[in-house]
């Protein structure tokens, strides 16, 4: 079921992220987050909340033997796809 959700959100925000780019382009999509206070405190809050995701991926990535490097980079470069692609290839493991 989690995977599902995963795999749909991925493709959903894919598809969204896709149609933003091919409509406005890369500066497009970054160029409004510096015209008005309210897009620079959506730019902050998204900073925010993907460093935090991030110290999580390299927390979780180090508990699961993974490096985490890659993974980081995907989430600098490309925002949320690198988290979900990373929660997507995770192999869980049940903790008691």
């Amino acid at each position: 079921m989690q995977r599902t959700v995963l795999m749909l959100t991925l493709i959903l925000f894919g598809a969204l992220t896709a149609a933003a780019l091919w409509q406005h382009g890369y500066w497009g999509l970054i160029m409004p987050l510096f015209q008005s206070l309210a897009g620079a405190q959506v730019l902050v809050d998204l900073v925010i909340a993907l460093t935090l995701v991030m110290i999580w991926i390299w927390q979780d990535a180090k508990t699961h033997n993974r490096s985490a490097w890659a993974w980081i980079f995907l989430t600098l470069a490309a925002g949320s796809f690198g988290p979900l692609l990373y929660l997507l290839t995770r192999n869980p493991t049940r903790e008691k």
